[in-house]
């Protein structure tokens, strides 16, 4: 048995494909670890010409997983952007949007807003709804993956970047259209529940260059953030980082308490109401019980 460091570029539930010097192998795990996520770079043991065994993963330098109340979900690691897909058919989920934006914060990974479908006739009120967050300093980028994807070429140079995004979006179409060879499966839109059907089963990294490189991960349709705590959400959000400090209580949850700058500033309106919604809800969910 031969020792060798490789990465992860498919993860099938218990089973993950590595890729060292130029070969891929069948990998199980030892005992029963199954924590690893795709783009991990991982220390095998090769067992023969088809399969080895992970014994551990290097340090990473990112980790871009969801929790609920049941399980954690790990999506990828060691990316340097996330590219959130989404489009205005099927109805976009701006909640996951923003979950996703906080996840990105909490990570330090760089975020890109990725609208697809542009020429549908519906975009241009997505897109208006979309300048919040350009106006909050987050890249925001308009295609076609079907007919121009061109403008989505420079933000993936020199990056391992992974597509996030709901089922429907045209993530697959978008990595087929940048990999040809990828074979990514493209799902039919179900009308009548107005969702995209899951395609993308398990996520797989490919590679656009010799640095550059992208993984596709399955459709959400929600994100959980539990493995957050909420005194730290408003360090997430980039339109209340200027206020933090400045609340009556050092330990204010920006719901109810008096003098609270958070509040403040939204009633003014320099903090869109759906932001401050969406911080209060999420304060709730991460600390139910003391609030």
């Amino acid at each position: 048995m031969t020792a060798s460091t490789g990465q992860i570029i498919r993860s099938h539930g218990r089973r993950f494909i590595v890729e060292t010097n130029g070969r891929t192998y069948d990998c199980t795990t030892r005992g029963k670890r199954v924590d690893y996520a795709c783009g991990d770079f991982v220390d095998i043991l090769i067992q023969n010409q088809e399969q080895a065994v992970i014994e551990r993963s290097q340090e990473r330098r990112s980790l871009l997983y969801r929790q609920d109340d049941w399980k954690a979900k790990v999506i990828a690691a060691n990316v340097s952007r996330i590219l959130f897909v989404i489009a205005a058919v099927p109805s976009p989920n701006e909640e996951l949007l923003g979950r996703c934006l906080i996840a990105a914060e909490a990570g330090d990974i760089d975020p890109v807003i990725v609208v697809n479908k542009s020429d549908l006739p519906e975009t241009s009120v997505l897109l208006a709804r979309l300048q919040l967050y350009v106006k909050l300093g987050y890249q925001l980028v308009t295609l076609s993956a079907k007919q121009d994807f061109s403008p989505l070429l420079p933000l993936l140079q020199g990056h391992t970047s992974v597509l996030v995004g709901q089922s429907g979006m045209g993530k697959s179409t978008l990595t087929n259209a940048l990999l040809p060879d990828a074979n990514a499966r493209i799902g039919d839109i179900s009308i009548a529940l107005d969702s995209g059907r899951h395609t993308t089963t398990h996520a797989a990294l490919y590679h656009l260059n010799e640095n550059s490189h992208l993984i596709d991960s399955p459709g959400l349709q929600e994100f959980g953030l539990k493995h957050l705590q909420a005194p730290d959400l408003i360090h997430y959000f980039p339109d209340m980082r200027p206020y933090i400090g400045q609340c009556r209580f050092h330990n204010c949850t920006h719901r109810v308490e008096p003098n609270c700058a958070i509040m403040a500033a939204a009633k003014e309106g320099a903090i869109a109401p759906y932001r401050l919604d969406l911080l209060q809800r999420l304060t709730q969910e991460l600390a139910p019980a003391r609030l």
